[in-house]
């Protein structure tokens, strides 16, 4: 059964007189639990495509239907819950709250959701990425590393159905990226999330199910492996 699928997906920006295609036609389906990896170039729009399918953006023209429901047309408060319950985010900005401890930026979304669990489970995460000793400190007093592993612990706090990462390891160094790939493990195997990851990394790359390449905004080759 699909979760996600796109059909004709179509980005374009504006520029004086030009028009600009980020993404091009692009029709994908993705299964339940399943593991895809999104692969290309800078400026292929990997991210734009994973901004599209997680509703943080809209196309220009076509469809994301996400569990039967076309999101594209969904107005900020329907969208909301979505974003909040069914998604979790890693992106490569962080978006962490500044004025919010490590520990209140990981609960953040789980006292959303009026979760009476809400410090346990974080206090969990961020012991599984080595963040233990952390949860009093404030953003800025963190490395890059660190504000990753705060964002992917804030993106699972909901046990979220879809996972949306951009390089979630790309700033970690060996042991904390074995970590980051070993909790999105367990959250597969555990919670049968689905998983769609942007990532230059050889080694999340093996483990999914299937990687696509995107060349020029376009899907160019997909792969998929054995389980």
């Amino acid at each position: 059964m699909n979760i996600l699928t796109t059909s004709d997906l179509n980005k374009t920006y504006t520029l004086g007189n030009r028009i600009i295609p980020i993404l091009k036609n692009v029709s994908l389906s993705v299964s339940t639990g399943e593991f895809l990896v999104i692969q290309g170039n800078s400026g292929s729009g990997k991210t734009t495509l994973l901004s599209l399918l997680s509703g943080l953006d809209r196309p220009t023209s076509g469809q994301v239907i996400i569990e039967g429901k076309d999101i594209t047309g969904m107005t900020e408060d329907e969208l909301a819950p979505l974003r909040n319950i069914t998604f979790g985010f890693v992106f490569q900005s962080f978006h962490l709250v500044p004025s919010l401890t490590v520990m209140e930026n990981v609960m953040f979304p789980a006292q959303l959701n009026k979760d009476p669990n809400a410090e346990e489970k974080a206090e969990r995460l961020l012991e599984r990425v080595g963040l233990q000793d952390r949860g009093e400190n404030f953003p800025h007093q963190l490395s890059g590393g660190e504000k990753q592993r705060t964002a992917l612990c804030r993106a699972l706090i909901n046990d979220p159905r879809i996972l949306f990462a951009d390089e979630p390891t790309g700033n970690l160094d060996s042991e904390n990226g074995q970590a980051v790939l070993t909790l999105l493990s367990e959250l597969r195997s555990e919670k049968g999330a689905t998983l769609i990851l942007v990532t230059h990394s050889p080694e999340i790359a093996r483990m999914a199910d299937r990687v696509i390449l995107l060349r020029d905004g376009a899907i160019l080759s997909e792969v998929r492996h054995d389980p």
